[in-house]
C-alpha cells in the first residue's frame, strides 16, 4: 500500500538503524545506530567535533566539575590536547588542583558514594561522589603548590593563563625528575602551547595556598593575579582566531569555565565595538536542564542573543547534548581518534603577547570615540 508524505519529510533522513553485530567501530555506531533524542544529539556533536578535528578551527574547551578526579583528563583532554584538537582550555582550578594528586603519588578510589558521609569524615576520606581519597592526599598537594608558588618567576602580577604556564613548566619538571607514564593536564598544555583560563582562580585550593602565602609572607609574597588582564587576553586570542578562520567552543558541563570563554565575544562586540561574529560552531554535553535561566545549560540559540555564537552556528553548527559528559565523551574521543589525523599544535600560549598587542591596536583606532562615549 503507498502512502503519500509532505515534500518536508521525504527529503528527511529515514530512521532505519541496521542490527548491532558486535563489529562496528565507534564511529560506526555514532553514525547509524543514534537516530533519535540523546542518541541523536550525541551523534551530531560527533559530527561537528570531527569537522572542527579535521579542519583549521581553533577549538576553545571548557571543562567544569570534578573532570579530573574522574579521570576524563587521563582518558580524553590529554590526548586530545597532544593530538592538537585543542588550542584554548577553560577549566575550574579545582580541575588542575585535583590533577596533580597523581604527580605526587596518591591514588584516587572508587567508593561506595551511600558509604555514610560521618564515617567517611571520622576517618579522614575526602568524598567526591564516588571517588574518595585520604585528607593526607590534600595536605601533601597544598604543599607542593606552596612551594611552587614561592618560586620568583611567580613574584609578580600575571594573568591565569601566564600563572598556568609557570605551574606546567614546574610540573613538567617535577614529571621529568620523577617519572610518569602520561603528563598531568598543567603539563600537557605547557608543552602544547595551549593556555590554560580559570575564570574564578579564587574558588579553588590552588588558590587558597595564595590566601596562606599572603598571610603569612606578607608583602615579601608578591604573587599577584589582574582580572582585567586575563579577561583581555581571552578576548584578544578570541579576536586573532576570528581573523585566521573558524572559531569553536566545546563544552563539558557548564559553570563558570562556560561563560568566561563565551563573554569574550560581547568583550570584543559590546565592550569595545568590533565587528566579531561569534563562535562558529558550539557543542556542549551539560545534564541541566534548559528551562530555568541558568547559564549551564544555556544553548546556542540563548547564547546568540548575546553575541557569543553566530546566527549560522544557530542554525547549522550547534547542539547541546542533554547528558553527564563522563558516560559518552570517551566514546567521542575514541572515533575522533579513530577517525582524524594529529592536528599541528597552534600554540597560541607562545603567540598571547602578540594577539593581546593586536587587539590594542584595533581598539586604539577607535579610542577618542570609546572614550567620548564614556564622558558624555
Amino acid at each position: 500500500m503507498s502512502t503519500s508524505e509532505s515534500p518536508e519529510l521525504t527529503s528527511a533522513p529515514r530512521v532505519s538503524p541496521r542490527g548491532i553485530t558486535g563489529r562496528e567501530t565507534p564511529e560506526q555506531l555514532l553514525e547509524t545506530a543514534f537516530p533519535a533524542f540523546v542518541g541523536r544529539q550525541l551523534r551530531t556533536a560527533w559530527q561537528l567535533m570531527r569537522r572542527c578535528a579535521e579542519g583549521e578551527h581553533t577549538v576553545f574547551l571548557t571543562l567544569s566539575g570534578a573532570m579530573t578526579p574522574a579521570g576524563l583528563h587521563r582518558s580524553c583532554i590529554v590526548p586530545m590536547v597532544q593530538a592538537g584538537f585543542v588550542d584554548v582550555l577553560t577549566t575550574t582550578g579545582a580541575n588542575l588542583y585535583h590533577d596533580a594528586h597523581r604527580v605526587i603519588g596518591h591514588a584516587i578510589r572508587e567508593i561506595n558514594p551511600d558509604a555514610g558521609d560521618r564515617a567517611l569524615r571520622e576517618a579522614r576520606i575526602i568524598r567526591i561522589y564516588d571517588l574518595g581519597f585520604d585528607e593526607s592526599v590534600l595536605l601533601d598537594t597544598d604543599r607542593l603548590f606552596a612551594k611552587l608558588l614561592q618560586r620568583p618567576e611567580f613574584q609578580r602580577t600575571m594573568t591565569t593563563a601566564e600563572m598556568h604556564r609557570e605551574l606546567g613548566r614546574c610540573m613538567h619538571e617535577l614529571e621529568l625528575e620523577i617519572g610518569v607514564d602520561q603528563p598531568c593536564l598543567l603539563s600537557a598544555c605547557y608543552q602544547a602551547g595551549v593556555p590554560i583560563f580559570v575564570g574564578a582562580p579564587q574558588d579553588g585550593s590552588i588558590f587558597l595556598n595564595v590566601v596562606k602565602l599572603r598571610a603569612l609572607l606578607g608583602d615579601t609574597f608578591k604573587f599577584r593575579l589582574d582580572p582585567s588582564a586575563d579577561v583581555h587576553a581571552m578576548a584578544a586570542i578570541q579576536w586573532a582566531a576570528q581573523q585566521k578562520g573558524q572559531t569553536a567552543v566545546w563544552i563539558l558541563g557548564g559553570g563558570v569555565p562556560k561563560n568566561y570563554t563565551l563573554q569574550g565575544e560581547p568583550t570584543l562586540s559590546q565592550i569595545f565595538e568590533l565587528d566579531a561574529r561569534g563562535f562558529d560552531v558550539d557543542v556542549q554535553f551539560c545534564v541541566d536542564p534548559v528551562d530555568n535561566g541558568a547559564l549551564s545549560s544555556c544553548p546556542a540559540g540563548e547564547g546568540h542573543t548575546w553575541g557569543k555564537v553566530s546566527a549560522e552556528c544557530v542554525e547549522h553548527s550547534s547542539v547541546y547534548v542533554h547528558t553527564d559528559v563522563t558516560a559518552v565523551l570517551p566514546w567521542v574521543v575514541h572515533a575522533l581518534f579513530a577517525h582524524c589525523p594529529p592536528r599541528t599544535p597552534r600554540r597560541w600560549l607562545d603567540r598571547m603577547d602578540a594577539d593581546i598587542a593586536a587587539l590594542d591596536a584595533d581598539i586604539a583606532a577607535q579610542r577618542d570615540r570609546l572614550i567620548s562615549e564614556l564622558t558624555t
